[in-house]
């Protein structure tokens, strides 16, 4: 097939963590033998930010990591796509897209009912803004790829669509896999990003104060870090190494002994069942994780075994105790982990998923009977 997506960026994961399950997808879909387009704007604000902050370094890198994926940036003022969608079968367009381009593929699918098209929505604006995500036009859409069940059951129950798929996040194994022959020189690795004030507590009781209580060694990785956050992390013992381009994340993941997933709040509180991808990414790599709360609505996983949870801070320090101390639990929960996530939680799965969805939408193929 020929698969065209409109995404933010491919090329960025400044602050861009849609990024990193975009990019296992591409790959995947190329490994089979697709012809994939990826088109983002120009003017996104996740590669602007990544130059202006690393220069152009981290966009060759990502070429050399990825050396058959490929962006087309476009002019965000740009009104006709039809070249870009010519010949194509099946067209994603992700909800961190402007309305307006939105509305303009909906038109343009209603004109070329050869191909389908479908609206990726990753974020929690179902809910934290729903009148920002009601001014979507996706009347034309052929549905909607949801990472939650909860995001899909509000896109049904609103009216926005008519039909709607779960598409979980999901590991991109090709590259985030263990690397047994990396030697694990620190305790504790975080990477994430300080952001908006949404997980400021969180990172403090499950991060920071357990760090600094058990006087650990290790990094913290990330952008928007004010200088508060820090003094915080220095605080607390780590070391703040900044940005971290994704594809280096698994050598990072390598040289330490354990991680900590730390939900933001708008996750926990309204979307149950959707962790985000970095507990995917963890698992791949083989480190042990231990989470903060959430709740696995949806049994994506084997709390307590594949990973630990923390229910307040006092419980983390005492997780993260008792896996720095005994090497055997670590082997045995990365073990399961590792296990959980190649079983069912790859970009090999997803993508198997998405194709089912197109088999299912696709156009029906006459056949002329002969005379």
């Amino acid at each position: 097939m020929r698969i065209v997506m409109f995404y933010h960026s491919l090329l960025s994961d400044w602050n861009h963590g849609n990024a990193h399950f975009l990019r296992g997808v591409v790959n995947e879909l190329l490994l089979r033998g697709h012809t994939v387009d990826v088109y983002e704007p120009a003017d996104g604000w996740s590669l602007q930010n990544l130059l202006a902050e690393q220069g152009v370094a981290p966009v060759e890198a990502f070429h050399r990591a990825y050396p058959g994926l490929t962006s087309h940036l476009y002019d965000p003022a740009q009104e006709d796509f039809s070249a870009q969608t010519d010949g194509a079968h099946l067209v994603l367009v992700h909800e961190w897209n402007s309305p307006r381009l939105v509305e303009q593929m909906g038109r343009l699918r209603a004109a070329n009912p050869g191909w389908r098209l479908l609206f990726h929505d990753t974020h929690h604006r179902t809910v934290s803004e729903p009148r920002v995500m009601a001014k979507y036009r996706l009347e034309h859409y052929d549905g909607v790829l949801a990472f939650g069940e909860v995001i899909r059951d509000l896109y049904l129950r609103n009216g926005w669509t008519q039909r709607a798929w779960t598409w979980h996040e999901a590991a991109d194994t090709s590259r985030f896999r263990p690397l047994p022959e990396v030697q694990r020189e620190h305790d504790l690795v975080w990477i994430g990003n300080w952001g908006d004030g949404e997980r400021t507590a969180e990172l403090h009781e499950f991060l920071l104060d357990p760090a600094r209580a058990l006087a650990l060694s290790g990094h913290v990785h990330g952008v928007r870090y004010p200088d508060e956050a820090c003094a915080a992390v220095a605080a607390a013992g780590l070391a703040y190494r900044g940005w971290l381009a994704n594809f280096d994340v698994p050598a990072v993941f390598a040289r330490h002994r354990v991680t900590v997933h730390l939900p933001r709040a708008p996750y926990v509180r309204m979307l149950p069942g959707i962790p985000t991808i970095r507990p995917f990414e963890a698992l791949a790599c083989g480190l042990p994780l231990v989470s903060a709360p959430w709740t696995d609505a949806e049994g994506l996983f084997r709390p307590g075994r594949d990973f630990l949870v923390a229910r307040d801070g006092a419980q983390m320090r005492r997780h993260l105790r008792d896996l720095l101390a005994d090497e055997a639990q670590r082997e045995e929960l990365a073990t399961q982990g590792l296990a959980t996530i190649q079983g069912r939680h790859t970009c090999r799965h997803r993508v198997d998923e998405l194709l089912s969805i197109h088999r299912e939408i696709a156009p029906v193929t006459r056949v002329k009977e002969c005379a």
